[in-house]
């Protein structure tokens, strides 16, 4: 009896330390904390383009005399459906003057300038009106057509009804400041360093420049400043000399 009893003890024991064993690896695998889910990444929006480079378009009649002449950088911002993304996007591209072929025509109240680029994926169209009366001209039309990666379809756009650019006849009209020139819903031309001429030009030079607004009111905003710096000056030098006065006389007074 003796003998039977030394034998199942040891079984106990272990039996009980294996028991401990699983009861406390339960118990840690309860208490440890979750594993935090990996935090999703979006990625960031596209960086807008750098400022378009500024082109040299020259148009020619039939003699070979520069009829229509423009110095500009043109940035297009276009929504289409793209069938990458499955829905539709805004894409803003400059256009490139060393991939960029321009031609045109003129006859004496039109101007037509066309401009293919990224090997004629780009078409965009610029029409200038003169009304002879008035003697003014303005952009009267654009059209775009683009064939581009990521389109569902070729884009096309266009509007034959504008007012931009006004200018005179025998003068080029110019803006520094960037303009951007609403076409259609889809469509918008962005313009910089701008230069144009239309019509009444003498030999390839640009005539007298009318500038635009946005030029006028940099120009004006600098003046206005250093007139109230001015002022400023004057009303503290008034008042140094008015207080010196007065204490002038105070030390004549005693």
């Amino acid at each position: 009896m003796t003998q039977q009893h030394s034998r199942k003890q040891p079984l106990s024991v272990a039996f009980i330390a294996l028991l401990a064993v699983t009861l406390h690896q339960s118990f840690a695998a309860t208490d440890a904390p979750p594993t935090a889910a990996a935090p999703q990444t979006t990625s960031p929006p596209p960086a807008p383009p750098a400022l378009p480079e500024r082109g040299n378009y020259t148009v020619t009649n039939g003699n070979g005399t520069a009829c229509l002449m423009a110095l500009m950088g043109l940035q297009l911002n276009v929504s289409f459906s793209s069938a990458a993304f499955n829905k539709t996007v805004l894409d803003v591209v400059n256009l490139q003057p060393n991939m960029t072929k321009s031609s045109g025509s003129c006859d004496s109240d039109s101007a037509t300038l066309l401009l293919k680029a990224d090997e004629e994926r780009t078409n965009l169209t610029l029409i200038f009106s003169l009304n002879a009366t008035s003697s003014k001209y303005h952009l009267s039309g654009v059209t775009l057509s683009a064939a581009w990666p990521h389109m569902s379809e070729p884009f096309s756009a266009s509007n034959s009804s504008l007012d931009y650019l006004r200018g005179t006849l025998g003068r080029s009209y110019m803006c520094r400041e960037e303009q951007t020139l609403a076409v259609t819903v889809n469509f918008s031309l962005n313009t910089f360093q701008l230069q144009v001429q239309p019509f009444g030009l003498t030999g390839y030079q640009f005539g007298a420049a009318e500038e635009c607004q946005l030029d006028e009111d940099d120009m004006l905003i600098p003046i206005i400043v250093g007139a109230a710096l001015a002022g400023l000056v004057l009303v503290v030098l008034v008042a140094y000399l008015i207080g010196r006065k007065r204490s002038h006389a105070g030390y004549q007074t005693i």
